[in-house]
Protein backbone atom coordinates (compact mmCIF):
# COMPACT_ATOMS: atom_id res chain seq x y z
CA UNK A 1 0.00 0.00 0.00
CA UNK A 2 0.97 3.44 -0.62
CA UNK A 3 2.63 5.21 2.25
CA UNK A 4 0.68 8.54 1.12
CA UNK A 5 -2.46 6.42 1.00
CA UNK A 6 -1.52 5.06 4.18
CA UNK A 7 -0.98 8.49 5.82
CA UNK A 8 -4.62 9.45 4.51
CA UNK A 9 -6.16 6.60 6.19
CA UNK A 10 -4.91 7.38 9.30
CA UNK A 11 -5.43 10.87 9.47
CA UNK A 12 -9.01 10.35 7.98
CA UNK A 13 -9.43 7.70 10.70
CA UNK A 14 -8.34 9.87 13.73
CA UNK A 15 -10.71 13.00 12.27
CA UNK A 16 -13.43 10.54 12.76
CA UNK A 17 -12.73 9.88 15.94
CA UNK A 18 -12.09 12.87 16.76
CA UNK A 19 -15.89 13.67 14.90
CA UNK A 20 -17.68 10.76 16.87
CA UNK A 21 -15.54 12.43 19.92
CA UNK A 22 -17.66 15.62 19.64
CA UNK A 23 -21.17 14.34 18.54
CA UNK A 24 -21.48 12.60 21.57
CA UNK A 25 -20.29 15.03 23.90
CA UNK A 26 -22.56 17.69 21.99
CA UNK A 27 -24.97 15.28 22.26
CA UNK A 28 -24.91 13.88 25.88
CA UNK A 29 -24.93 17.82 27.22
CA UNK A 30 -27.65 18.86 25.09
CA UNK A 31 -29.98 15.86 25.89
CA UNK A 32 -29.07 16.87 29.72
CA UNK A 33 -29.92 20.61 28.97
CA UNK A 34 -33.53 19.95 27.63
CA UNK A 35 -35.82 20.96 30.32
CA UNK A 36 -38.07 18.23 32.32
CA UNK A 37 -36.97 14.87 32.17
CA UNK A 38 -37.67 11.30 31.33
CA UNK A 39 -40.25 9.95 33.97
CA UNK A 40 -42.15 13.35 34.42
CA UNK A 41 -44.68 11.61 31.79
CA UNK A 42 -45.41 8.86 34.32
CA UNK A 43 -48.84 8.79 36.18
CA UNK A 44 -47.33 11.80 39.16
CA UNK A 45 -44.43 9.19 40.71
CA UNK A 46 -43.92 9.55 44.52
CA UNK A 47 -40.32 10.78 45.35
CA UNK A 48 -39.60 7.59 46.17
CA UNK A 49 -39.95 5.71 42.90
CA UNK A 50 -38.07 8.93 41.23
CA UNK A 51 -35.57 8.20 43.35
CA UNK A 52 -35.37 4.62 42.49
CA UNK A 53 -35.59 5.02 38.79
CA UNK A 54 -32.88 7.58 38.59
CA UNK A 55 -30.59 5.29 40.67
CA UNK A 56 -31.37 2.58 38.48
CA UNK A 57 -30.41 4.49 35.48
CA UNK A 58 -27.50 6.44 36.95
CA UNK A 59 -29.94 10.04 37.14
CA UNK A 60 -28.50 10.44 40.23
CA UNK A 61 -24.96 11.07 39.96
CA UNK A 62 -23.63 14.38 38.75
CA UNK A 63 -23.04 15.32 34.91
CA UNK A 64 -19.83 14.84 35.14
CA UNK A 65 -19.35 11.06 36.98
CA UNK A 66 -22.62 10.82 34.04
CA UNK A 67 -20.53 11.92 31.67
CA UNK A 68 -17.48 10.12 32.11
CA UNK A 69 -19.65 6.68 32.78
CA UNK A 70 -21.24 7.14 29.07
CA UNK A 71 -17.98 7.73 27.46
CA UNK A 72 -16.39 4.60 28.90
CA UNK A 73 -19.83 2.85 28.12
CA UNK A 74 -20.33 4.32 24.42
CA UNK A 75 -16.62 3.17 23.96
CA UNK A 76 -17.72 -0.60 24.04
CA UNK A 77 -20.75 -0.06 22.32
CA UNK A 78 -22.68 -0.06 25.66
CA UNK A 79 -25.45 2.29 24.97
CA UNK A 80 -27.44 1.08 28.58
CA UNK A 81 -31.10 0.25 28.88
CA UNK A 82 -33.98 2.36 27.02
CA UNK A 83 -36.04 4.20 29.01
CA UNK A 84 -39.00 3.56 27.16
CA UNK A 85 -38.68 -0.06 26.38
CA UNK A 86 -38.37 -1.88 29.45
CA UNK A 87 -36.05 -4.46 30.03
CA UNK A 88 -34.39 -4.23 26.61
CA UNK A 89 -30.93 -2.85 25.80
CA UNK A 90 -30.88 0.03 23.48
CA UNK A 91 -28.33 -1.58 21.01
CA UNK A 92 -30.52 -4.40 20.61
CA UNK A 93 -33.43 -1.61 19.49
CA UNK A 94 -31.22 0.12 17.25
CA UNK A 95 -30.01 -3.09 15.51
CA UNK A 96 -33.36 -4.29 15.02
CA UNK A 97 -34.69 -0.75 13.84
CA UNK A 98 -31.52 -0.48 11.40
CA UNK A 99 -32.35 -4.13 9.87
CA UNK A 100 -35.67 -2.40 8.44
CA UNK A 101 -34.35 0.83 7.59
CA UNK A 102 -30.88 -0.47 5.81
CA UNK A 103 -33.03 -3.15 3.63
CA UNK A 104 -35.32 0.07 2.49
CA UNK A 105 -32.16 2.57 2.36
CA UNK A 106 -29.85 0.15 0.08
CA UNK A 107 -32.73 -0.76 -2.32
CA UNK A 108 -33.56 3.37 -2.96
CA UNK A 109 -29.77 3.70 -3.42
CA UNK A 110 -29.38 1.30 -5.85
CA UNK A 111 -32.19 2.56 -7.69
CA UNK A 112 -31.18 6.37 -7.19
CA UNK A 113 -27.78 5.02 -8.50
CA UNK A 114 -28.86 3.13 -11.58
CA UNK A 115 -31.51 5.29 -12.93
CA UNK A 116 -29.76 8.04 -12.34
CA UNK A 117 -26.79 7.74 -14.08
CA UNK A 118 -28.98 6.18 -16.86
CA UNK A 119 -31.11 9.30 -17.07
CA UNK A 120 -28.36 11.91 -17.33
CA UNK A 121 -26.73 10.14 -19.56
CA UNK A 122 -29.34 10.34 -21.62
CA UNK A 123 -29.98 13.82 -20.93
CA UNK A 124 -26.74 14.22 -22.17
CA UNK A 125 -26.85 12.70 -25.35
CA UNK A 126 -29.60 14.42 -26.19
CA UNK A 127 -28.57 17.88 -24.62
CA UNK A 128 -30.82 20.86 -25.35
CA UNK A 129 -33.51 18.95 -27.17
CA UNK A 130 -37.12 17.76 -25.64
CA UNK A 131 -35.66 14.82 -23.70
CA UNK A 132 -33.40 16.51 -21.99
CA UNK A 133 -35.34 19.52 -21.17
CA UNK A 134 -38.32 17.14 -19.49
CA UNK A 135 -35.56 15.14 -17.50
CA UNK A 136 -34.03 18.57 -15.97
CA UNK A 137 -37.11 20.30 -15.39
CA UNK A 138 -38.33 16.71 -13.51
CA UNK A 139 -34.68 16.50 -11.51
CA UNK A 140 -35.16 20.26 -10.72
CA UNK A 141 -38.40 19.65 -9.26
CA UNK A 142 -37.74 16.65 -7.20
CA UNK A 143 -34.27 18.49 -6.00
CA UNK A 144 -35.92 21.09 -4.68
CA UNK A 145 -38.49 19.09 -2.42
CA UNK A 146 -37.35 17.31 0.13
CA UNK A 147 -38.38 13.73 1.67
CA UNK A 148 -40.88 14.44 3.64
CA UNK A 149 -42.94 16.50 1.21
CA UNK A 150 -42.38 13.49 -1.57
CA UNK A 151 -43.84 11.12 0.85
CA UNK A 152 -46.75 13.07 1.60
CA UNK A 153 -47.73 13.58 -1.68
CA UNK A 154 -47.01 9.78 -2.64
CA UNK A 155 -49.19 8.34 0.33
CA UNK A 156 -51.88 11.03 -0.73
CA UNK A 157 -52.40 10.16 -4.04
CA UNK A 158 -51.42 6.46 -4.48
CA UNK A 159 -52.33 5.32 -1.19
CA UNK A 160 -55.24 7.39 0.01
CA UNK A 161 -56.82 8.23 -3.47
CA UNK A 162 -55.83 5.66 -6.30
CA UNK A 163 -55.42 2.83 -2.95
CA UNK A 164 -52.64 0.89 -5.26
CA UNK A 165 -50.76 0.54 -2.74
CA UNK A 166 -51.04 0.22 1.62
CA UNK A 167 -51.01 3.11 3.86
CA UNK A 168 -48.93 0.80 6.25
CA UNK A 169 -45.16 0.03 5.51
CA UNK A 170 -45.66 -3.57 7.51
CA UNK A 171 -48.56 -4.91 4.32
CA UNK A 172 -47.40 -6.41 1.46
CA UNK A 173 -46.27 -4.02 -0.69
CA UNK A 174 -46.21 -1.37 1.98
CA UNK A 175 -42.20 -0.51 0.90
CA UNK A 176 -42.24 0.62 -2.17
CA UNK A 177 -43.59 4.30 -2.06
CA UNK A 178 -41.19 4.76 0.92
CA UNK A 179 -38.54 3.25 -0.77
CA UNK A 180 -39.52 5.55 -4.10
CA UNK A 181 -39.49 8.45 -1.68
CA UNK A 182 -36.60 8.20 -0.53
CA UNK A 183 -35.07 7.27 -3.65
CA UNK A 184 -36.29 10.40 -5.71
CA UNK A 185 -34.45 13.13 -4.33
CA UNK A 186 -30.47 11.61 -4.44
CA UNK A 187 -31.91 10.17 -8.21
CA UNK A 188 -32.40 13.19 -9.17
CA UNK A 189 -29.72 14.80 -7.86
CA UNK A 190 -27.08 11.95 -9.95
CA UNK A 191 -28.87 12.88 -12.83
CA UNK A 192 -27.65 16.10 -12.61
CA UNK A 193 -24.66 15.34 -11.95
CA UNK A 194 -24.48 12.85 -14.12
CA UNK A 195 -25.44 15.03 -16.73
CA UNK A 196 -23.33 17.52 -15.99
CA UNK A 197 -19.99 15.30 -16.25
CA UNK A 198 -20.45 13.95 -19.03
CA UNK A 199 -21.62 16.86 -21.23
CA UNK A 200 -17.63 17.74 -20.09
CA UNK A 201 -16.11 13.97 -20.92
CA UNK A 202 -17.92 14.16 -24.25
CA UNK A 203 -16.57 17.36 -25.52
CA UNK A 204 -13.06 15.88 -24.87
CA UNK A 205 -10.40 15.26 -27.43
CA UNK A 206 -10.16 11.65 -27.22
CA UNK A 207 -13.79 10.98 -27.43
CA UNK A 208 -14.20 13.10 -30.77
CA UNK A 209 -11.27 11.04 -32.01
CA UNK A 210 -12.72 7.36 -30.99
CA UNK A 211 -15.86 8.76 -32.79
CA UNK A 212 -13.80 9.57 -35.86
CA UNK A 213 -12.12 6.14 -35.82
CA UNK A 214 -15.93 5.04 -36.06
CA UNK A 215 -16.22 3.61 -33.11
CA UNK A 216 -19.78 2.39 -32.35
CA UNK A 217 -21.55 5.25 -30.65
CA UNK A 218 -22.79 2.66 -27.70
CA UNK A 219 -19.41 1.62 -27.14
CA UNK A 220 -17.92 5.65 -27.13
CA UNK A 221 -20.92 6.48 -24.68
CA UNK A 222 -20.85 3.72 -21.95
CA UNK A 223 -17.13 2.27 -22.20
CA UNK A 224 -15.12 5.70 -22.73
CA UNK A 225 -17.46 8.05 -21.73
CA UNK A 226 -19.76 7.08 -18.47
CA UNK A 227 -16.86 5.26 -17.10
CA UNK A 228 -14.26 8.87 -16.69
CA UNK A 229 -17.99 10.84 -15.89
CA UNK A 230 -18.47 8.13 -13.03
CA UNK A 231 -16.46 10.12 -10.64
CA UNK A 232 -18.63 12.76 -9.08
CA UNK A 233 -21.18 10.07 -8.70
CA UNK A 234 -18.86 8.26 -6.44
CA UNK A 235 -18.36 10.87 -4.30
CA UNK A 236 -21.93 11.51 -3.93
CA UNK A 237 -22.55 8.26 -3.14
CA UNK A 238 -21.04 7.89 0.03
CA UNK A 239 -23.10 10.74 1.64
CA UNK A 240 -26.47 9.46 -0.31
CA UNK A 241 -26.21 6.45 1.08
CA UNK A 242 -25.87 8.42 4.62
CA UNK A 243 -28.52 11.05 3.66
CA UNK A 244 -30.73 8.37 2.88
CA UNK A 245 -30.41 6.19 6.14
CA UNK A 246 -31.16 9.26 8.48
CA UNK A 247 -33.83 11.02 5.85
CA UNK A 248 -35.43 7.13 6.29
CA UNK A 249 -36.45 8.55 10.09
CA UNK A 250 -39.02 10.58 9.10
CA UNK A 251 -40.33 8.96 6.05
CA UNK A 252 -40.66 5.76 8.24
CA UNK A 253 -43.09 7.59 10.85
CA UNK A 254 -45.04 8.74 7.72
CA UNK A 255 -45.97 5.03 6.04
CA UNK A 256 -45.98 3.24 9.66
CA UNK A 257 -42.48 1.55 8.63
CA UNK A 258 -41.15 -0.35 11.96
CA UNK A 259 -37.77 0.21 11.12
CA UNK A 260 -35.06 2.54 13.63
CA UNK A 261 -37.16 5.71 12.67
CA UNK A 262 -40.10 4.64 14.58
CA UNK A 263 -37.65 4.19 17.37
CA UNK A 264 -35.74 7.52 17.28
CA UNK A 265 -39.12 9.88 16.90
CA UNK A 266 -40.71 8.05 20.10
CA UNK A 267 -37.59 7.85 21.92
CA UNK A 268 -37.43 12.18 21.62
CA UNK A 269 -41.25 12.21 22.66
CA UNK A 270 -40.91 10.28 25.37
CA UNK A 271 -37.52 11.39 26.54
CA UNK A 272 -35.89 8.61 26.30
CA UNK A 273 -32.01 9.89 26.53
CA UNK A 274 -30.54 6.22 25.98
CA UNK A 275 -31.92 5.40 23.10
CA UNK A 276 -31.84 9.62 21.70
CA UNK A 277 -28.19 9.19 22.32
CA UNK A 278 -27.14 5.71 21.04
CA UNK A 279 -29.24 6.15 17.98
CA UNK A 280 -27.88 9.66 17.37
CA UNK A 281 -24.14 8.32 17.58
CA UNK A 282 -24.86 5.28 15.78
CA UNK A 283 -26.10 7.41 12.49
CA UNK A 284 -23.31 9.39 13.37
CA UNK A 285 -20.87 6.91 13.04
CA UNK A 286 -22.46 5.44 9.51
CA UNK A 287 -22.39 8.89 8.10
CA UNK A 288 -18.85 9.36 8.71
CA UNK A 289 -17.90 5.66 7.43
CA UNK A 290 -19.84 5.93 4.22
CA UNK A 291 -17.59 9.51 3.94
CA UNK A 292 -14.43 7.38 4.29
CA UNK A 293 -15.53 4.71 1.68
CA UNK A 294 -16.46 7.29 -0.95
CA UNK A 295 -13.04 9.18 -0.54
CA UNK A 296 -10.82 5.69 -0.70
CA UNK A 297 -13.73 4.74 -3.65
CA UNK A 298 -13.02 8.29 -5.55
CA UNK A 299 -9.21 7.36 -4.76
CA UNK A 300 -8.74 3.96 -6.62
CA UNK A 301 -11.41 4.78 -9.34
CA UNK A 302 -8.80 8.10 -10.80
CA UNK A 303 -5.47 7.76 -9.23
CA UNK A 304 -4.28 10.97 -10.35
CA UNK A 305 -6.57 12.52 -7.34
CA UNK A 306 -3.92 14.05 -4.70
CA UNK A 307 -4.92 12.88 -1.20
CA UNK A 308 -2.87 16.16 0.52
Amino acid sequence: MDKKFLYYLIKRVLLAIVTIFLVVTITFFTMQAIPGGPFLSEKSPSKETMAALEAKYGLDKSMGEQYLTYLKDVATLNFGPSIKFRGQQVMDLILEGFAVSAKIGLIAAVIALVFGMVFGSIAAVFHDKLVDRIIMVLSTAFVAMPSFLIATLLLLIFAVNLKWFPTNGSQAGGLVLPIISLALYPMSYTIRLTRSSMLDVLGQDYIRTAKAKGVRPSKVLFKHALKNAVTPVITYAGPMIAFILTGSLVVEEIFAVHGLGSFFVSSIINRDYPMVMGTTIFLAVIVIIMMLISDVLYKLVDPRVDLS
